[in-house]
Formats: structure tokens, sequence, C-alpha cells
């Protein structure tokens, strides 16, 4: 994405931890400017303390909003009502709604059909819904990883990082196969692309690796080709499946 593809962040802060503050709005950074960043909560409670001086380092602008009505969440129709004034101002072309909640499921919905792009950060914990509503959804455990914990092999019980199940490994096949030349290689950032519209939630990071080459690579039902390209320092990277893969499927 262009850093001229602006950004509108907005935060639940009464459904998403303060950890990891930094790393997710360096996360956003990847997909354009975040020129308008907000959070939702009631700041006269004393759970949200802790966010308050990360606020101030990120240029986060907190949005007071009471809870008038027992058992309705106000930060959720606050949110809402500003994401369609900033949707209808024209000032963002897309949009990063960040919480755990399925409230958001409709709102993420409604602001794709408007040709928005919509990027969901949330926990695990995340429901369903919400997560395929988004164009990508990521997970804000993986973002508090270190580098060497990244690195890991996923087969390492660690926090954050999962083992990947047949479901995802049969995910790639098929999207190699739905790509794929009369050869069968298939160009591997138009593969990524589609396991991003099939699966939302789809990184590699969640297990354990920076990026889709080598979580490819340590499946083993792969072949990876490095292909020259115009500019002698850039080769395009293709991949195949292997023929065992489909007899597996």
């Amino acid at each position: 994405m262009s850093q001229n593809f602006n950004i509108a962040v907005l935060i639940d802060g009464d459904n998403i931890p303060s950890a990891n503050v930094k790393e997710m709005m360096e996360e956003i950074t990847k997909y354009g400017n975040p020129t308008i960043k907000r959070i939702y909560g009631d700041w006269t409670r004393p759970g949200l303390n802790k966010w308050k001086n990360l606020l101030l380092e990120n240029a986060i602008t907190p949005i007071q909003q009471y809870g008038y009505t027992t058992g309705k969440n106000a930060t959720d129709s606050a949110m809402i009502i500003d994401a369609m004034d900033i949707l209808y101002s024209n000032r963002v072309d897309g949009f990063c709604l960040v919480s755990s909640d399925s409230d958001f499921t409709k709102l993420a919905t409604r602001l794709r059909e408007a040709g928005m792009l919509v990027i969901g950060i949330g926990e695990k914990k995340t429901p369903n819904p919400f997560i395929v509503a988004c164009d990508k959804f990521v997970y804000i455990e993986i973002l508090g990883s270190s580098a060497d914990e990244k690195a890991e092999k996923a087969e390492k019980t660690k926090p954050g990082i999962d083992k990947i199940s047949k479901r995802e490994i049969n995910l790639i096949i098929s999207s190699i196969r739905d790509l794929s030349d009369e050869e069968g290689w298939a160009f591997l950032g138009d593969v990524g692309a589609l396991i991003q519209k099939k699966q939302p939630n789809f990184d590699s990071r969640n297990y354990g690796y920076e990026k889709l080459t080598p979580l490819i690579q340590s499946i083993g039902k792969f072949e990876i080709e490095q292909r020259e390209t115009s500019k002698s320092k850039h080769k395009l990277i293709y991949v195949k499946n292997k023929e065992k893969a489909y007899n597996k499927r």
C-alpha cells in the first residue's frame, strides 16, 4: 500500500488490551497512513488507566463515552456513528477496526460495501463472523512476539504461535491449483493474495514465520522456484503443489 492511502484507526478501548499498542500501530502503517486515530471508552473507569500514557506516545485521541444504559455497549455505538461520519467525509481510503467484538461485523461489511479496505485487529478469541467480514484480520498476540520468537518453529509451543493445520495446508494447495499454469506453477504473490481473500486471518506469523515463503518451505508439500527478472537484484518466487499433495487432500 502507498503512504498516500489514508486509514482511520478506531479502537474499542473496552474490548482490547493495552499491550503491544506500539507494535499494532507499526502494523497498521504497512497498509497506509493512519491519519485518524481514535479510541473509545469510559475514561472515568479505572480499568482504562493503562491506556492513558500510551495514547500520548502514539498520538491516539481518546473519545469519552459514558455507559448511559446498563447492559448496552455505548462504546460500540459511538464507534459505529463515528465510522459512518468518517466514511461520508471522504477523508480516508480504508479503516482499521481494533476490537475482538462481533458487534462490529455489520460495520465492517457496510464499509466494504462502500469500497473501503477494512483491516481488523483483535485477540484470537474474536468471533469468526467479524474476522471474515474484514479484508484482512491480524491477531494481536503475534504482534508482541520478538524477532527470535517469530523465527522459532511452530512445533514449539509458544504464546501466539500455532501449528498449521490440515485445513490451512489444503487452503494453500487449492489456492495454488486455482492460479496455476499448465505446468502447475503459480506466482507466490498472487497465491498469498488469494489466500487472504479466502481466509482474512491467514498470516504466516501465526505459525512462527515472518513471510509466506519459509512457511510453505517448512510444510514439505510444495516446490519453490525463483525466476530471474529484468531487474537483476529481484527474483520472482513461484510455487507448485507436489504430486502427493493432490492425492492426500
